[in-house]
Parts: C-alpha cells; structure tokens; sequence
C-alpha cells in the first residue's frame, strides 16, 4: 500500500485534489492549514463601477467566484487574464472568456503580460487578503495602473495538531502538498518549526509552482515542484514518489504507471 499524502490546501473531504489523488490509489491525509472565507466585497463592486478597466487579472478560482457573484459577465471592452489553468477553468465554467493565461504563478503571466504589451492599460487585480506583491509590483513595472482589491480572505485552519504529531511520530506519511504560500507559512506555525522541519525531512515536499517551491526553500527545504503547476500534477508527482519514479520525468514512466493505477480503481 502507498504512504498517504498530506493535503494543506482549503478544501473539504473529497476535495479536487483529495480525488485526484485517491484515483491514483494514493491515501490522503487532511490537514487543512489554510481556510477561505468571504471579504467584504464593496470596494471590488466600488471599483467595477468606476473608470472602465483594460483588464482583469484573476489568480484563484476564490477570486473568480468573488468576481463572477458581483457580474454575470465581463465588463465591455475588458480583457481576462488567468494565473494556471485552474484560474482559466473556473472562469470557463461560468461563461467568461480568457484572453491570456500564464502556466502558474506570477512571473509566467508577467512573461506573457510582456509580449503582449500592456504600457498605459489599467488592470484590476482581486486578490486575497494575503496575496503576494510580486504580481501587482510587476505588471506596474511593465508600464501599468493596477488597480487591486481585496476579493477574499485566507485565513489560518483550526489544525488539530497534536493528531498531526501523532501521524508524523508513527513516519507514515509519504509526501506533504502545498498548493500555495500561505499553506506553507500557516503548517509551519501551526506545528512549529521543529516540528515541521521534521515532518519535511521524512517526508517530500510538493509544490504546485515556483511560487509556493519557494516560499518552501526560504525554509530550507528543497521541494519537488509539480509538473504540470495544477492539482492533477501534484497528485502525479505525490504518485511517482510513492512508486519510487523520479516526479520530474517528462517521458511516459510516471503517466503510463499512473493510468494503469486509474485504470484498476474500482468503481
């Protein structure tokens, strides 16, 4: 049987990456470090009313429901920006159209925000209440007004910790997700830094992008970053460490052993 992995992201039982990786045989263990909850929503509402905006930029399926509860279509004239094809997923699913998507992660928008020239334009960024200056300070040094607001909240989980030691105690745990920064910071202050620098030397770190990878290598541990930067790629780089594959193979060893593994579940 496979060791479980740790899933920290905000989600309940039977979340999107909690099937991804239950389908793949691999077992999950819950511990959510991170909560999402609603912000107050009248300054994103003040400023979709306001002067008209050339784009807007959303870089979580959290922000896209903040923003599509508010309209039930993209304003006239703007254009919609994703950060990962969860961003542009969500967005899809409620009729929005996507313009331009970067593959995850602030710098691979930024990459594409370049090419396409955005000197002048005006971009409206809803963003968490903990969302990372990268993004906005880069678009501004490309030549834009951004314009961001606040469209949601992360917040710490109530973690019970001392279940969580126990597991790590027992060292079965196979690997630790982290599908974002805040995840990162909040599982470390919820264990503690003893604690969870011994949880990352038992068990591997899996980020989903650059962004959270580093977030984790500030902390002196050297994680494997999901390849491709969505919930599907962690559950597959969580997957090939469980069968002892390399998760950072391109050829068709990890998605070969993990289609056999989907191909056997049991309906």
């Amino acid at each position: 049987m496979l060791k479980p992995a740790v899933v920290t992201r905000a989600e309940p039982p039977g979340g999107p990456l909690s099937r991804e990786l239950e389908r793949l045989g691999v077992p999950v263990l819950r511990w959510p470090a991170i909560g999402i909850v609603p912000a107050d929503t009248t300054e994103l509402a003040q400023a979709l009313k306001g002067v008209a905006f050339d784009w807007i930029v959303l870089t979580s399926r959290h922000g896209v429901a903040a923003l599509t509860e508010l309209l039930p279509a993209p304003p006239p004239g703007a254009r919609i920006a994703a950060v990962g094809p969860a961003s542009a997923a969500a967005l899809r699913e409620r009729g929005w159209p996507v313009h331009l998507t970067g593959e995850a992660g602030a710098d691979s928008l930024l990459r594409a925000f370049e090419a396409a020239g955005i000197g002048g334009r005006r971009i409206l960024h809803p963003a968490s209440s903990r969302a990372l200056p990268a993004l906005g300070d880069g678009l501004k040094r490309l030549g834009a007004e951004v314009v961001s607001v606040e469209a949601y909240r992360t917040v710490p989980a109530s973690l019970d910790v001392e279940s969580c030691r126990a597991t790590l105690a027992r060292g079965d745990i196979g690997a630790v997700t982290f599908a974002s920064p805040s995840a990162v910071s909040e599982l470390e202050h919820a264990l503690g830094c003893g604690d969870f620098r011994r949880l990352l030397t038992a068990a591997a770190a899996v980020a989903i992008g650059p962004t959270t990878a580093h977030e984790l290598t500030v902390r002196g541990v050297l994680p494997v970053v999901a390849e491709p930067h969505t919930l599907r790629g962690l559950a597959m780089s969580c997957y090939a460490l469980a069968r002892g594959i390399d998760p950072g193979c391109r050829g068709e060893s990890v998605h070969h052993a993990a289609h056999g593994a989907e191909r056997n579940e049991k309906p």
